[in-house]
């Protein structure tokens, strides 16, 4: 069953070697594994953006309130 949250803050993801690049404030649908949590969410145009973080990094913005989980 897919879990969603809202993004309120500044949360980003790093691909590669890469700079970090924003997820944008908003409605997200969240998968989560031991060790990384895989955000996706609409980018318009019909367009799917496709993030995976570390999982500490998603518990730390669950933590600072820029993550917030959806109320079943």
């Amino acid at each position: 069953m897919p879990q969603f949250a809202t993004i309120f803050g500044d949360v980003t993801f790093t691909p590669g070697d890469g700079a970090p690049i924003v997820i944008p404030p908003g409605r997200v649908e969240v998968g989560l594994e031991p060790d990384s949590a895989t955000l996706s969410w609409d980018a318009g145009d019909g367009v799917a953006g496709l993030a995976a973080i570390p999982k500490s990094q998603f518990d730390d913005y669950l933590r600072d309130g820029k993550i917030v989980w959806e109320k079943a």
